[in-house]
């Protein structure tokens, strides 16, 4: 899925009689972290940005190329259609056919979204309503759990970070919740903590979908971004998940088209034909021109993708041995474009992780994303993205350990 930062604020006096469903969100935590960083920035600080999700790079310039040809042809600025041009859902097909050895119908099993967020969420809608209830995992990206809120329905978070609890957590809601779940919400590589899974963990899911009759529906925004020779499995690649769930997906990351809002949801028809019927409500689907170029870049974007995360890699590996050497501690991430790290002690005991973080953009000059905003089982932890390049995050390692170098002597 696509980053929390996108979010509006929240805001605490209505000029208007607003839904109860706008005004049961929560506060949005991030909105601090924000106003600091644009201040410093109005004051000509130079914030090193690693709090969103947000590639800096920009796409293959044949695909920007594409687009601008695209772009010129009168016939792809008229209306196109919700589900997308059936030539790139088939370039979808193709490549999960290709990387996963998944067979997928293009016409009825792929939908094209603006974006995997605005489709994760028209789901929900689509799915959902009062008395229903989600199960979604803790720590949460956001949308996971605001978009099942909009919907009007009911979601209860469980802890992702051991994937063999977190199977047995779904299995102990399941025999004592009534009625039982009607959808499950997995998200692997998990965003924030980079937690990655097997495939014989997805066939546990399905059974326990098949076992239970709950939907399944996958965020698998970051299975383009891969470490060491590891290559995350498709949730639709175990046998039986199209049965019971869909998969979400997006080139925001592996190809660096975040701004081009390009998503699909692919997987089980009854899911995908309540999908398209919400969409053909409120849409009328992305820019052709987009579509055309997106075409390009699946059907020939593949080096690039490895290229791209060939560099994600060695950002991986200089910011986690630049922390290291002022004595963080954290797991290597296998996946994603994340390091999720605690705060170190003492100050992972003086503060929290909204306060540490403002604590960093103001004597640190560096931006980071508090745990605490993805759900409480955050708390103590921070979320790191890799997109600067290595100099600037060797730099920002330096500038967080000369913050809190005074610190750690007092403490």
């Amino acid at each position: 899925m696509l980053d929390h930062t996108a979010s509006p604020d929240h805001v605490d006096n209505y000029d208007i009689d607003v839904a109860p469903r706008v005004r049961a969100l929560p506060p949005y935590l991030f909105g601090k972290i924000n106003d600091l960083k644009s201040r410093k920035r109005r004051e000509g600080v130079d914030i090193i940005d690693l709090g969103m999700g947000n590639p800096t790079d920009p796409p293959e310039s044949w695909v920007i190329d594409k687009l601008c040809e695209a772009a010129r042809e009168t016939k792809n600025h008229r209306y196109s259609v919700a589900a997308g041009v059936i030539n790139l859902r088939k370039e979808v097909a193709a490549r999960y056919e290709s990387r996963f050895g998944v067979t997928l119908d293009a016409e009825n099993e792929v939908v094209t979204t603006i974006g995997s967020k605005e489709g994760f969420s028209h789901m929900c809608l689509a799915l959902l309503g009062p008395g229903d209830t989600v199960l979604s995992p803790a720590p949460t990206f956001p949308v996971h759990v605001h978009a099942i809120a909009l919907a009007s329905a009911n979601c209860i978070t469980l802890d992702v970070r051991d994937p063999q609890v977190f199977l047995a957590n779904i299995a102990r809601v399941c025999e004592s919740l009534f009625p039982k779940p009607k959808i499950l919400v997995i998200n692997y590589p998990h965003n924030p903590t980079g937690v990655v899974v097997d495939k014989a963990f997805f066939s546990e899911i399905v059974a326990l979908a098949k076992r239970y009759k709950f939907f399944v529906i996958h965020d698998f925004a970051y299975g383009d971004i891969c470490f060491d020779g590891h290559e995350h499995p498709s949730f639709l690649s175990v046998p039986g998940a199209k049965d019971v769930g869909c998969e979400f997906t997006t080139m925001s990351k592996g190809y660096n088209m975040a701004g081009w809002r390009v998503g699909f949801a692919a997987g089980n028809q009854p899911m995908l034909r309540a999908l398209k019927a919400i969409k053909g409500y409120y849409d009328y689907g992305l820019f052709q021109a987009v579509q055309i170029a997106s075409i390009v870049a699946l059907r020939h974007g593949e080096e690039g993708r490895k290229a791209q995360v060939a560099e994600y890699q060695m950002r991986r590996d200089v910011l986690v041995e630049s922390l290291r050497r002022i004595g963080w501690e954290m797991e290597t991430p296998k996946a994603g474009m994340f390091v999720w790290t605690a705060i170190p002690e003492p100050w992972r005991t003086k503060m929290g992780s909204l306060d540490f973080a403002m604590k960093l953009i103001e004597e640190a000059e560096v931006a980071v994303s508090p745990g605490r905003g993805f759900g409480e089982t955050g708390e103590g932890f921070l979320r790191l993205a890799l997109v600067e390049n290595e100099q600037r995050l060797r730099q920002a390692a330096r500038q967080i350990g000369r913050c809190l170098k005074p610190d750690r002597v007092v403490g």
